[in-house]
């Protein structure tokens, strides 16, 4: 059966998550469908991850297996057309070796968090950023970010439901950066623990208000311990933005 590479962007307010639950609609369960609508199948849409309610992507990669030998761009947009209105794309089509799996062949994962960090309400951004009226220390927030980078249990960081066999985990990259009104958050690993992301961002708004220090991040990584983590931040402003793969 020929295999796909799909990368796909979706807005992830009107979902449940990524994957297929019994509460409501899934970004999985929106793909599958829409797949369906042109090739009469169901086919097992496969992720590199799975995304909580409310978390966008801008480029999450899924393969696919389908019983014909479709052209990529007519499995791309076929199944758009079936998507729709429903905000999910599949932004582009490429055949994969037999081999590929868009999860366990992935070596480094990608998001940014972004903040909104103004005293004005947001208005077309809701649900799409963190927003925060007072203001953050960004230079203070970067210099805190680092003393996480590297090998570390992160258990600090790491919801109490989370599923992984181990909290430890190596983050390659923690910058965080101002653009205009906002604060991004870039965040790199090969993988990444339940809420690791949102719970890393929840603290260092802590460092960014006064609220801690460098220090203290620090403290509450090697304590080991959920309960000295900041806060878990919302998942409106978490985009997961790229997978590589060798």
């Amino acid at each position: 059966m020929p295999r796909y590479k799909l990368t796909i962007e979706f807005d992830g307010r009107p979902f449940v998550g990524w994957q297929r639950q019994a509460n409501g609609l899934s970004v999985q369960q929106a793909l599958e469908e829409g797949i369906a609508g042109f090739t009469g199948k169901h086919v097992t849409v496969h992720g590199a991850g799975r995304t909580d309610a409310g978390v966008h992507a801008t480029a999450m990669i899924a393969h696919i297996d389908l019983e014909r030998d479709w052209r990529p761009d007519v499995v791309r947009d076929a199944a758009n057309a079936h998507i729709k209105p429903r905000p999910v794309a599949i932004l582009a089509v490429e055949r994969a070796a037999d081999d590929f799996e868009a999860r366990f062949s992935a070596i480094r994962r990608h998001y940014v968090y972004r903040i909104c960090n103004r005293r004005a309400p947001v208005t077309w951004g809701q649900g799409l950023v963190w927003h925060i009226a007072r203001k953050l220390d960004v230079a203070a927030m970067d210099e805190a970010a680092k003393r996480l980078l590297g090998k570390h249990d992160f258990t600090t960081f790491r919801a109490s439901e989370c599923q992984a066999a181990s909290p430890v985990r190596t983050l390659e990259r923690l910058d965080v950066v101002a653009m205009g009104e906002e604060i991004h958050v870039h965040a790199s690993a090969r993988s990444f623990l339940h809420h690791q992301v949102r719970s890393i961002v929840g603290s260092l708004e802590h460092v960014g208000s006064g609220k801690w220090t460098a220090d203290d991040l620090e403290a509450a990584l090697h304590a080991r311990d959920r309960k000295r983590c900041g806060m878990v931040c919302p998942p409106d402003g978490l985009y997961l933005t790229g997978v590589d793969y060798p």
